[in-house]
């Protein structure tokens, strides 16, 4: 069983497989034994990027399931996946992609990655995965103001005061190496195996979840969600 689980969740394309790759030299010389795995849905190449640093790379496609259930539904096998390569630390990438799932566990050190081009009012957005971090990466700081970024930062503690918060330059690197050195001292929780989500994942599944493709109520079953205009009008 790996000693540290790390998650990095976001949206796509916020740059968490950087943020990743620029943390990795100062975990090597802080005595971590590194592996990655990277949970995504159709294709991905970024296990090459991995590799091509001399890291194992493991990579989950999850297809028409949703990734971040997937990487639930997985993760006793990423566990022994790790032990099976002598490497005590664990980072998770994950696709992310509705804002709402929470794939972070008790256990777990558990971050959120944060464009911070995307908008003063994405941290709102984010859900589970940012209320419930344990530290939050701002990227592409060098892209807004630091009045932009100090904005950002605020609604980020607002929304999640006990998250840390670290701006990163992935590409550069800059503002990595304190991250490192945070995560190498952040305890992990010690019973993987009796791990809980720390929040739970959207309710139920619906017909089009199961491969329904008609439009219309007539081809609607299990857990359906409708707008109520009444209310929305107001």
């Amino acid at each position: 069983m790996p000693k540290k689980n790390i998650l990095f969740s976001g949206s796509s394309a916020v740059g968490k497989t950087a943020v990743i790759k620029a943390l990795i030299p100062t975990l090597l010389a802080g005595g971590a034994l590194p592996c990655v795995c990277k949970i995504d849905c159709l294709q991905t190449g970024d296990a090459q990027v991995y590799q091509d640093i001399g890291l194992p790379c493991v990579t989950g496609l999850s297809g028409d399931i949703c990734p971040d259930h997937f990487l639930v539904s997985n993760l006793p096998e990423l566990w022994n996946w790790a032990d099976e390569q002598h490497k005590d630390t664990l980072l998770i990438e994950t696709a992310g992609l509705c804002h709402r799932c929470s794939p972070a566990t008790e256990g777990m050190t558990a971050g959120c990655v944060l464009d911070c081009t995307s908008s003063c009012r994405a941290p709102a957005q984010l859900g589970p995965m940012l209320t419930q971090a344990d530290f939050v990466v701002l990227t592409k700081i060098d892209m807004v103001s630091q009045a932009e970024r100090e904005i950002i930062a605020w609604q980020v503690q607002q929304l999640n005061p006990r998250a840390v918060l670290f701006p990163v330059d992935g590409l550069a690197g800059y503002g990595a190496d304190p991250l490192a050195q945070w995560l190498l001292e952040h305890e992990d929780g010690s019973e993987f195996e009796n791990d809980r989500l720390r929040h739970t994942m959207p309710s139920g599944v619906c017909s089009y979840c199961v491969g329904e493709q008609r439009v219309g109520s007539a081809y609607q079953q299990g857990v359906v969600g409708k707008i109520n205009f009444k209310e929305a009008e107001q």
